[in-house]
């Protein structure tokens, strides 16, 4: 099944549909996408589509930093003691 919305002649989306964004980096975590460029996607020009793919590769490096969980929130109670 495809998208008939990314079947006309234009830049494909790059969506992979795992839609969350990440509360820190503030990125969807599925396409590395802004939420503006998200929101404005359809609207923007093939230029700026193709200066933003060209760009999420680099944004990949953005989640790879964990948060620290549980551990992290262990250690700042104890610092905070």
């Amino acid at each position: 099944m495809s998208d008939d919305i990314w079947t006309r002649k234009e830049i494909e989306s790059p969506c992979i549909k795992l839609c969350v964004v990440h509360p820190e980096a503030r990125i969807c975590t599925g396409c590395h996408r802004t939420i503006d460029e998200i929101t404005q996607w359809s609207r923007l020009t093939p230029e700026r589509r193709r200066e933003i793919m060209a760009d999420l590769p680099d944004r990949a490096g953005l989640l790879r930093q964990r948060r620290g969980g549980r551990s992290a929130r262990l250690n700042r109670a104890r610092a905070e003691d």
